[in-house]
C-alpha cells in the first residue's frame, strides 16, 4: 500500500493566491493544464487586505494589471488595498480558477515520482509545484534584540500595523526609511505622535507620483522595469544585489513632506536595547513609548524539502526555475527577471515563462485530465 494512497493528485501545485500565484493559474488554465493554487488566507486578496488602512499602490493599474484582464479603471488610479484584493477576487472569480482557501502550506517534499505538498488539512501529490507566496517571503524580520525592549513599549511590525490607533500615546521610533517606514512615519506624525524615523533614506523618486507628469513619466519607467532592468543588462544585474539586500526608496511621501510633519530623520540605525530603551548607532538612547518595525522580510523556504536555497537564503532558480529540483518552480520573487518582477503588472510575464518551462517537460496524457482548469470552465474561483 503506497503511503501517499488518499492523497489528492493534480499535475500541478500553486502556493500562493496572489498575484504571482493567480497570473500562474491564468497561464496554466490557458494550455489546459490541470492544478489548484492553495491560500493560507480563507479569502482571495486578504494578503493585501491585512495591510495598514491607508495602503494605496505606488503604481497606477496601467502597470498594476494582470493577464487576461487590465483593472478596470483610470489607467492612473492608484488602487487601495482594499480594491487591490477585491480585483485580484474578482480575478480568479472571471477565469474560474481553482483556488482553494485556508489551505497553508506547511511542507513540500520531493519523490522519485515527484512532489508531496502538504497542509494541515490535506495532502496532494503533484508532478510540479509553483511557489508564489511573496515577493520577500512571509516572515517578518526583527532584530534579536527586540526582545529586550521594556514591555511598556508598543512594539509592532509593520506587517500588523494598520494605523495610529494602535499605537499607545507619546512618541513613535520607526526603524527602516524604505517606503514603507516613510508613509507609516508621515502617518504617525500627523496622528500627533513625536515620531523619528531611524535608518538612511536610500533615495526618493524624483517625482510625485500623483500629478499629472507622472502620466507621461510612469509609462517610460514601467517599460525599463520591464526590459532595461532584467538580469540581461549590466544595469540589472547590478541593480538587483541593490534591491535584494537593501529597502527600496521613498515614493509617495518625500524628505520634505517628513520634515514638514515634524518627523525627526536620523540616518543612524537602531542597533540596540539600553536600560530597556531602543539606541541608534551613535549611542543615543530614545525614550518611546512606541516601535514600529519597517525591517522587511526574510527568506524563508525551510519548509521545502530537499533545500533549494544558497547561502543568501534565496531559491536557486533561473527565471523562476529551480536549478536543483526538476518540477519546481518560483514566481513573484524581487527581481526574479527584472525589475517589474515584484511589482503586480510584471508578474504575468514570469508567470508565462515558467507556464511554458512546465509544459516544455509535462508527460503526454498530463494535460486537463479533468478539465476543471480551463478558462471559463468548471465553478467560480473564490475561496472556499
Amino acid at each position: 500500500m503506497n503511503e501517499y494512497d488518499g492523497a489528492e493528485h493534480t499535475e500541478t501545485v500553486i502556493i500562493g493566491a496572489g498575484q504571482a500565484g493567480l497570473s500562474a493559474g491564468y497561464h496554466l488554465a490557458r494550455r489546459g493544464r490541470d492544478f489548484v493554487v492553495l491560500d493560507g488566507n480563507d479569502r482571495i486578496g486578504d494578503n493585501w487586505r491585512c495591510h495598514w488602512d491607508t495602503l494605496r499602490l505606488f503604481t497606477p493599474a496601467l502597470a498594476a494589471g494582470l493577464p487576461g484582464m487590465p483593472y478596470p479603471g483610470p489607467r492612473m488610479h492608484y488602487m487601495t488595498k482594499d480594491e487591490m484584493a477585491d480585483y485580484l477576487e474578482s480575478y480568479a472569480r472571471k477565469f474560474a480558477l481553482p483556488v482553494r482557501g485556508g489551505q497553508r502550506v506547511v511542507s513540500v517534499a520531493r519523490t522519485g515520482a515527484g512532489y508531496v505538498v502538504t497542509t494541515a488539512t490535506t495532502t496532494f501529490t503533484c508532478d510540479n509545484v509553483v511557489v508564489a507566496t511573496g515577493t520577500f517571503g512571509r516572515t517578518p524580520r526583527v532584530p534579536e534584540f527586540a526582545g529586550g525592549l521594556d514591555a511598556r513599549i508598543r512594539q509592532l511590525h509593520s506587517s500588523e500595523y494598520r494605523n495610529p490607533a494602535q499605537l499607545k500615546p507619546g512618541p513613535v521610533l520607526v526603524v527602516g526609511a524604505s517606503h514603507s517606514g516613510g508613509d507609516i512615519a508621515y502617518e504617525t506624525a500627523r496622528a500627533g505622535h513625536p515620531t523619528l524615523l531611524s535608518g538612511p533614506v536610500r533615495g526618493e523618486f524624483p517625482f510625485d507620483i500623483d500629478r499629472r507628469p507622472a502620466r507621461v513619466i510612469f509609462p517610460v519607467l514601467f517599460f525599463a522595469a520591464q526590459h532595461v532592468l532584467t538580469l540581461r543588462t549590466p544595469m540589472g544585474r547590478a541593480l538587483r544585489s541593490e534591491v535584494r539586500t537593501h529597502g527600496g526608496p521613498l515614493i509617495r511621501v518625500k524628505r520634505a513632506d517628513l520634515v514638514r510633519e515634524g518627523v525627526e530623520l536620523v540616518a543612524d540605525r537602531t542597533t540596540g536595547v539600553r536600560a530597556g530603551a531602543p539606541v541608534l548607532a551613535d549611542g543615543r538612547v530614545l525614550d518611546v513609548a512606541n516601535v514600529v518595525w519597517c525591517t522587511g522580510f526574510r527568506q524563508d523556504f525551510s519548509w521545502i524539502d530537499p533545500p533549494v536555497t544558497d547561502d543568501t537564503g534565496w531559491p536557486r532558480e533561473q527565471h523562476g526555475v529551480a536549478t536543483t529540483s526538476p518540477g519546481l518552480y518560483f514566481v513573484g520573487l524581487s527581481f526574479q527577471w527584472a525589475f517589474s518582477s515584484m511589482l503586480v503588472g510584471g508578474a504575468g510575464r514570469d508567470a508565462e515563462y515558467v507556464a511554458k518551462h512546465l509544459m516544455s517537460r509535462a508527460g503526454p496524457g498530463t494535460a486537463a485530465r479533468t478539465g476543471r482548469a480551463r478558462l471559463g470552465a468548471g465553478a467560480g474561483g473564490a475561496a472556499h
